[in-house]
C-alpha cells in the first residue's frame, strides 16, 4: 500500500511510535480502561471469544443434523446446546462486536476526543463477560442449562425445577445483565453523537456509519425496555409463584411473546444498521464515488428504524392473531423494505462505472450485500402473510435468518475489521490472506445456509434433532458447508494476530478513504487527534480536502475558519 500524500516524514514516525507504543501497552486490554478505543477494542475481543464457542457449538449442531435419527445426542443437551448456540451469537457476538466497532470509531469519525461518559464506557463494558461466563456456567449445574432457546417462549421456558439453580434462572439473568449493558452503551452513544461532534460537523456531514449507530442505539433506548419487562414477568413466574404466563393458571404466553418481539424484531435492526453502515463506509472508499444519494441513505437509515418499530406481530402470524392485524402487520412488514432498497440502490449506484479495487474490505462487502439481497428477499415473502402461514416453523425461516444474521451483519463485520485494521493496529494485514478468509467464509457461508431454504420449502421442521429421511442429502451438504465455515475462520486468526504482530507498518490512510479518522495516526493516540478537526465539505468527497485542522486553544482560529 502507498501512502497518502499528505504524510510526511512526521507522521510516519509518529505512527511508528504510536504503533510500538501500542504494542507495549498491551496489557491495558485487560485493565479497566475508560478510552474509548481500548473499551472497543476489549470488546471485539470479548465477542469473538464467545463468537469462537458459538460457532463450535453450530458445528455440534450440523454434525448432529448429518443423519435423520437422534443419535450424537440426547434431545436435552441437544435442545441446551441449541439454546446456547442462539444466545450467545445475537447476545454475546452480534451486539457486542458491533458496539465494540461503534465505541472505537464513532468518536474519531466525529471528531471527538473521547465518548461522553468514559468511566459509564467502561461499566457497560465490563458488565458483558460476567454475564457471558453466568450463562455458559449453567452446564455446570445438576439441573442442566437452558432449553427453551433463545427467545425462551412459556410454557417451555416454566417447565424448570423450582428455585435458582437451573439454567433457565441463569439464562434470564445473563440477558438482563446484557440488556443494563446494551442501554448503558445506547445512552453513551447517543449522547456523544448529539453532543461531541467536531465544529463544522452537522448531522448532514456525518458518515452514514454515525447515521446507521445512531438510529440502532435508539432503537435500543425505546425498545430494550420491554424485553426486560418481559424477562423480569419470566423470572417471577419461574421464581416466586407468579401466573403471567402460565396458561393453566389465568395467564399468557402470547403477552410474552408480544414484549419479546416488540423489542426483538427492532433489535433485528439493531444489529443489520450498523453493518449497512459499513458497506456504506468500504463500498465509496473503493470504488473512489462519493456514497450515491447520501442524504437518502442516512433518511433511510432513521426511516427504517421507524418502521421497524411496527412490524413486531409478523412473527406471531400463527399465534392467533386477529386477521386484522395480521394485514396490518403485512404491510408494515413489506413497507420496511422501501428503505433498505433506498441503500441498495445507492450501494449499486456508487460502484457504477466506478474503479473497482477489490481488496479484501471490499470483497466483504460486496459478498455481504449479494447475500444480504438473498436474505432480504426471502423476508419480503415471509413478510406475506399466506406464504409465512405455510413456512411458519420450517427451516426456510432459519436460512433466512441466517442469511441475515451470518451472511449479512458477521460478514460486513469481518470487512470493517479488514477496512479499519490499519487504525486499529498500525499495521497492514496479508492480502493474500484476508482473500482466502473471503472465499472460505463466502463459499461455506452458502453451502451451509442455502439447502436450508430448499428442505424448508419442503416442510422440515426446525428446532428438532431428528427429522425424515429424504431430506438427509441436503442437510449433509449444509453440515459440510459449516464445517467449512468453521476451517474459515483459522486464516482469519493467523493473519490478525500474526500481522499485528509482525506486520508491515501502515500508514495513516492505506486506502485513500475521506472519512475523518483516516486523519490522525495508525494507530490514534490518547487524544485521537493533536488539534481540533474543523470539517469544511460533505463526507465522501474524493479528489476534495475534505478536512483542515486548527489549535484546539485558538477560539478565534476556529470561529474564522467556520466563517
Amino acid at each position: 500500500m502507498t501512502n497518502n500524500s499528505t504524510q510526511g516524514l512526521g507522521s510516519r514516525r509518529e505512527s511508528e511510535a504510536s504503533s510500538s507504543q501500542s504494542q507495549q501497552n498491551w496489557w491495558r486490554y485487560f485493565t479497566f480502561n475508560k478510552d474509548h478505543k481500548v473499551i472497543g477494542v476489549q470488546y471485539l475481543m470479548t465477542a469473538f471469544a464467545f463468537f469462537f464457542i458459538g460457532g463450535v457449538l453450530a458445528m455440534l449442531i450440523r454434525a448432529e443434523l448429518i443423519t435423520p435419527p437422534s443419535d450424537l445426542f440426547d434431545r436435552p443437551l441437544y435442545n441446551a446446546l441449541f439454546t446456547l448456540h442462539g444466545t450467545i451469537m445475537i447476545f454475546l457476538w452480534i451486539i457486542p462486536s458491533t458496539v465494540g466497532m461503534s465505541n472505537f470509531l464513532v468518536p474519531l469519525m466525529i471528531g471527538a476526543d473521547d465518548m461522553a461518559f468514559p468511566f459509564l464506557n467502561a461499566v457497560s463494558f465490563w458488565m458483558v463477560p460476567p454475564a457471558g461466563l453466568l450463562l455458559i456456567s449453567s452446564f455446570l449445574l445438576r439441573n442442566g442449562p437452558a432449553q427453551a432457546s433463545w427467545w425462551s417462549y412459556p410454557p417451555l421456558s416454566l417447565q424448570v425445577p423450582p428455585g435458582i439453580l437451573n439454567g433457565q434462572f441463569f439464562w434470564i439473568l445473563s440477558i438482563l445483565i446484557l440488556g443494563v449493558s446494551s442501554i448503558l452503551g445506547a445512552v453513551n452513544l447517543v449522547a456523544t453523537i448529539v453532543w461531541l461532534r467536531a465544529p463544522g460537523m452537522t448531522f448532514f456531514r456525518m458518515p452514514i456509519f454515525v447515521w446507521t449507530v445512531l438510529s440502532a442505539q435508539l432503537l435500543q433506548l425505546f425498545f430494550l425496555p420491554s424485553l426486560t419487562g418481559g424477562l423480569l414477568l419470566l423470572l417471577a413466574d419461574l421464581t416466586i409463584g407468579t401466573n403471567f404466563f402460565k396458561p393453566f393458571e389465568g395467564g399468557s404466553p402470547v403477552l410474552y411473546q408480544h414484549m419479546f418481539w416488540f423489542y426483538s424484531h427492532p433489535t433485528v435492526y439493531v444489529w443489520v444498521l450498523p453493518a449497512f453502515g459499513i458497506f456504506s463506509e468500504v463500498i465509496p472508499a473503493f470504488s473512489r464515488n462519493p456514497l450515491f444519494g447520501y442524504r437518502s441513505v442516512a433518511i433511510a437509515s432513521i426511516g427504517l428504524a421507524v418502521v421497524s418499530a411496527t412490524v413486531w406481530a409478523h412473527h406471531m402470524f400463527a399465534s392467533g392473531t386477529p386477521e386484522w392485524v395480521r394485514l396490518l402487520f403485512m404491510f408494515t412488514s413489506e413497507v420496511a423494505a422501501v428503505p433498505t432498497g433506498v441503500k441498495v440502490f445507492a450501494w449499486t449506484a456508487t460502484i457504477w462505472k466506478s474503479r473497482l479495487h477489490l481488496d479484501t474490505p471490499m470483497l466483504f462487502a460486496l459478498g455481504g450485500v449479494v447475500m444480504f439481497m438473498i436474505g432480504g428477499i426471502t423476508g419480503v415473502m415471509q413478510g406475506a402473510m399466506p406464504f409465512d402461514l405455510h413456512v411458519n416453523n420450517t427451516h426456510f425461516i432459519v436460512a433466512h435468518f441466517h442469511y441475515i444474521v451470518y451472511n449479512t451483519i458477521t460478514v460486513a463485520i469481518y470487512g470493517g475489521l479488514y477496512y479499519w485494521y490499519p487504525k486499529v493496529t498500525g499495521r497492514m494485514y496479508n492480502e493474500g490472506w484476508g482473500k482466502l478468509h473471503f472465499w472460505l467464509t463466502f463459499i461455506g457461508a452458502n453451502l451451509t445456509f442455502f439447502p436450508i431454504f430448499i428442505v424448508g420449502l419442503q416442510g422440515m421442521v426446525r428446532r428438532v434433532s431428528s427429522y425424515d429421511p429424504q431430506y438427509q442429502g441436503w442437510n449433509i451438504i449444509a453440515s459440510l458447508g459449516s464445517f467449512l465455515l468453521g476451517v474459515s475462520v483459522l486464516p482469519f486468526l493467523a493473519n490478525f494476530i500474526g500481522s499485528w504482530l509482525y506486520g508491515p507498518q501502515a500508514p495513516n490512510n492505506p486506502w485513500h478513504a475521506t472519512g475523518l479518522e483516516w486523519t490522525t495516526t495508525s494507530p490514534p493516540p490518547k487524544e485521537n487527534f493533536e488539534q481540533t478537526p474543523t470539517v469544511t465539505l460533505a463526507p465522501y468527497s474524493y479528489g476534495q480536502p475534505q478536512y483542515s485542522t486548527v489549535d484546539t486553544t485558538d477560539q478565534d482560529a476556529i470561529e474564522a475558519h467556520g466563517k
